[in-house]
């Protein structure tokens, strides 16, 4: 799903986080895009158009593949060293400079973590885009479309100077890592099976309510595993508390203002998994799939 900035307003306040805490916990999740608009209208056969329309894969295996994902249990994530590089968000090489180098870095933690369950892992493609162009899950950019990803191509696609207006110009460089972490969540879904099911399982329903939980649980999923990530870097690029405030902030202005159209998750789900995965570290944490509606709204 095109993840973006959808409003703005303050963090949740500490009794709030206190209560989706108590939720979460209630529901067991301490043991623990990709796109929302697959198909149009309300019949799975028909395509949208632009980057949300990537048909469903074949199936890949039942439900387990969400739920006793071998992910899961790949223990916490190896501490990785990646020295956030310099940014000036108003140079386009910067940017793309800073974009690369911390695309390594995704790449060798993740690289690493799938080894340690004995799971393949091929790396994403990345295109970072300046101008118009195609990809086979449509043409980009659309309306409100920063960054994407495609698993037609394994295509991690981020708009250099889109992302920069996106994010309300912000110069804080932890806010482009979390945006990138989780684009990046979506491919490490897709590595470990859970998007090629998520595909075909939303592909066959009709709701739209069912449609759209489904899409928030793998959105939420994807901010948890971006949060893993930067738990994991936090010594070196580093991620202090206020770069953590920074990021949680963009976590909830990405979120879904309009509780009629929630594909990303309320403000305070997006927040909270993300802190979620950045406290845990670990991708047993992210199994937002057994997770209850109340912290997946």
């Amino acid at each position: 799903m095109p993840y973006a900035i959808r409003g703005g307003r303050p963090r949740p306040s500490a009794a709030v986080t206190l209560v989706l805490l108590t939720g979460l916990a209630a529901v067991g999740l301490a043991g623990f895009m990709t796109f929302s608009s697959l198909f149009g209208g309300g019949s799975p056969a028909a395509a949208a158009q632009g980057p949300d329309a990537v048909p469903p894969p074949d199936p890949v295996g039942d439900a387990s593949v969400l739920t006793a994902n071998p992910l899961y249990a790949t223990g916490e994530m190896t501490e990785v060293t990646c020295p956030a590089p310099e940014l000036d968000v108003d140079d386009k090489a910067s940017m793309e400079a800073f974009l690369h180098e911390i695309t390594d870095c995704l790449d060798e933690a993740w690289r690493a973590q799938f080894a340690e369950g004995g799971m393949d892992f091929e790396e994403p493609n990345r295109i970072f885009w300046y101008a118009s162009g195609q990809s086979p899950c449509g043409n980009f950019p659309t309306e409100g479309t920063a960054a994407f990803y495609c698993q037609a191509n394994k295509g991690l696609y981020l708009g250099v100077e889109d992302i920069v207006a996106n994010s309300n110009e912000t110069e804080h460089p932890e806010a482009y890592t979390f945006l990138l972490s989780h684009e990046y969540g979506h491919h490490v879904q897709g590595e470990a099976g859970i998007l090629g099911y998520f595909h075909t399982k939303r592909g066959a329903l009709s709701d739209p309510g069912e449609r759209s939980l489904l899409t928030r649980r793998s959105e939420l999923q994807a901010n948890c595993l971006g949060g893993t990530f930067l738990g994991s870097v936090e010594e070196s690029l580093p991620v202090g508390p206020d770069e953590e405030a920074n990021i949680l902030e963009d976590a909830e202005r990405r979120g879904d203002f309009d509780p009629e159209e929630r594909t990303h998750g309320s403000p305070e789900n997006g927040a909270m998994w993300t802190a979620h995965g950045m406290d845990r570290g670990d991708p047993a944490a992210c199994n937002t799939w057994s997770a209850g509606e109340n912290v997946v709204g």
